[in-house]
């Protein structure tokens, strides 16, 4: 396994005069924020190469333009820096970034990888499903989800609808769609682009958690993460074996809607997270990210 460098340069003291100069005096909360992003970046181990995910059914080639985090430093990530609920991110078996960025950056997003062992999932009435009906029904599934995020104290969520309908390839087993997501009253929404791969037991789950502003961005690196995510040999779904393996008990439109939502919610089961950095965002605070990160250029 090729790890990768320091890729990011932590420069000058985090009250340095560089700082200051640009007219901006630090407050002791910027201060204390900035200690706490150095000291996080600085303890995540990013890796490129070939890894093998933790329950090592799968594979991920992961190219020079792209970083992966281990499922512990991916929880240090969803829950200190973006703010999710405690055990938001206890299910990952790791998170992919694009090497240009860092977790603290405004503009960051990345990919959360997740398993779900649930059996085999048939493909066999795939051309046969109504997104539109489907679609209807998520959202009335993300309405009662809300109402449990909010007596929990955080923003209630809306589905707004799709950011790019679901396509299934039945050569590669791989299925993609988009969701357009509204937290509370932001003015920007949330794009939740999800990939499932299909193997012979379970469906490996890589959803990509960025802005609405930056599915340009995210289109044009979806066939890089499709590529990267496979099953190893004897997991693959061509593996299959119906004397012995188990059938999933439900189907494509299911993994769409969220096998899911039924079983743990909207929030775990899509992963639509809340970014960026929670409540330890502070007024002005985004200016002075760079002066800690210097982003070397994919």
């Amino acid at each position: 396994m090729k790890y990768i460098g320091i890729m990011f340069v932590v420069i000058g003291l985090l009250t340095s005069q560089s700082a200051i100069s640009e007219g901006q005096q630090l407050t002791p909360e910027q201060e204390q924020y900035l200690v706490a992003a150095k000291k996080i970046w600085n303890s995540l181990d990013r890796q490129q190469g070939n890894i093998t995910i933790p329950n090592g059914v799968a594979t991920l080639n992961v190219p020079e333009s792209f970083y992966y985090l281990s499922p512990k430093d991916s929880e240090t990530i969803l829950v200190e820096v973006w703010g999710n609920p405690p055990g938001a991110g206890q299910d990952s078996l790791g998170m992919l970034f694009p090497s240009y960025s860092t977790p603290f950056d405004a503009d960051s997003w990345g990919v959360t990888i997740e398993y779900e062992e649930d059996g085999y999932v048939s493909d066999e009435n795939a051309d046969e499903i109504d997104y539109d009906e489907l679609l209807s029904q998520m959202k009335a599934g993300t309405r009662e989800s809300s109402k449990q995020r909010v007596e929990q104290g955080y923003e209630p969520i809306e589905l707004v609808g799709w950011a790019s309908k679901p396509f299934y390839d039945k050569e590669s087993h791989k299925l993609h769609w988009a969701k357009e997501v509204k937290f509370g009253t932001q003015t920007t929404n949330t794009l939740n682009y999800n990939i499932r791969v299909l193997g012979r037991k379970g469906v490996l789950i890589l959803n990509f958690i960025a802005g609405m502003n930056q599915k340009e961005i995210i289109d044009s690196n979806i066939d890089t993460v499709l590529a990267l995510a496979e099953f190893n040999q004897g997991s693959r779904y061509e593996d299959f074996n119906p004397s012995i393996d188990k059938v999933a008990a439900y189907g494509i439109g299911a993994l769409v809607a969220g096998s899911v939502i039924a079983k743990t919610g909207l929030l775990a089961a899509a992963l639509i997270f809340i970014k960026k950095f929670g409540v330890l965002i502070v007024i002005g605070v985004g200016a002075l990210i760079g002066k800690l990160f210097k982003r070397k250029k994919a």
